[in-house]
């Protein structure tokens, strides 16, 4: 979810509202123009039964949106099947030596069910932050490419986690895709990041992307930080998986390719108008007929943008 100023959004599309008087003489100081501005608050749902699969095709009507308390009026919504631009960060470190096929086996699994249209690029890190891609290409459709990107730099070192999935978020900016996802695949550990974790959930409650995260923390004898990872996946609406054996995390990663093309995206213009930086914390249910026990992934916050002379 991101806050953002911006000219009228009408279904997704940004128009500019321009009220100009055409009666003067052309001698005369130009018309003045008067546009009409909105913020709008986009938050990416998913929704799941009790059998964690996804829910698709629920109306609008379905959705209701509370911020700080106070309910909201959904202006725009989408379920649509569209392309989106995805970041995969796989985690090189020295806890991560034996398991080069599993990660090509979750990735390989994860390009097979993305979309034909999708923008893909990949981070390999460990005390390192390394694309995977060439310098020239930000991102790419060729799932060839991205396998080949996972393994030309060897397994060891520490872990900069922090800062791999600060430069993911930074490097999805440049999509041209509205929807973007980050899937990380990690056991959580950090030694080696100039980031804090405080600073990488701030910068994942800012962006818009979803986050996705694969633990591996249960595979070996490192317990990781599922905690972080939970947090991680919490703020941005996205889900964190915690696979028992590398079967899982290959499961994990076809059901990620699978639930970010059945998800919702809903916006609205915020009731509070005060441009303070300050927190607001937001909350999505779901209730549609037919369905009990839903289970709702939303964002639970965002950051409201700070005018240069509020306090």
């Amino acid at each position: 979810m991101t806050w953002r100023r911006r000219t009228l959004l009408i279904a997704g599309a940004f128009c500019a509202i321009a009220l100009l008087t055409t009666d003067r003489p052309a001698a005369q100081d130009p018309a003045p123009v008067f546009r009409a501005e909105s913020d709008l608050v986009v938050i990416h749902v998913n929704v799941f039964d009790r059998r964690s699969d996804a829910v698709p095709n629920l109306p609008q009507s379905a959705f209701h949106v509370l911020e700080d308390g106070k309910p909201q009026t959904i202006t725009f919504f989408s379920n649509e099947d569209v392309p989106v631009a995805v970041g995969l960060l796989i985690d090189h470190s020295g806890s991560m030596i034996t398991r080069r096929d599993m990660v090509l086996a979750g990735t390989r699994a994860f390009a097979e069910s993305s979309h034909d249209e999708d923008q893909l690029f990949t981070i390999v890190f460990n005390e390192e932050v390394r694309f995977g891609l060439p310098p020239t290409v930000a991102f790419t459709r060729n799932r060839p490419q991205v396998q080949a990107s996972l393994t030309q730099f060897p397994a060891g070192g520490m872990t900069a986690l922090h800062d791999a999935v600060v430069a993911g978020l930074e490097h999805l900016q440049e999509a041209s895709h509205q929807k973007r996802v980050l899937v990380v695949l990690t056991d959580g550990d950090d030694n080696a990041s100039q980031h804090s974790d405080d600073d990488m959930l701030e910068r994942a409650r800012r962006s818009d992307a979803l986050i996705y995260v694969v633990s591996t923390a249960e595979l070996g004898s490192n317990i990781g930080n599922p905690r972080l990872l939970k947090k991680l996946a919490e703020v941005s609406g996205g889900v964190s998986y915690r696979p028992k054996n590398e079967a899982e995390v290959v499961e994990a990663f076809t059901a990620i390719a699978e639930n970010i093309r059945r998800g919702y995206s809903i916006g609205y213009v915020p009731t509070n108008t005060v441009r303070d930086g300050r927190l607001r914390r937001v909350k999505v249910t779901v209730n549609a007929p037919g369905f009990k026990n839903l289970n709702v992934n939303a964002r639970d916050g965002y950051l409201a943008p700070r005018d240069a002379d509020a306090r």
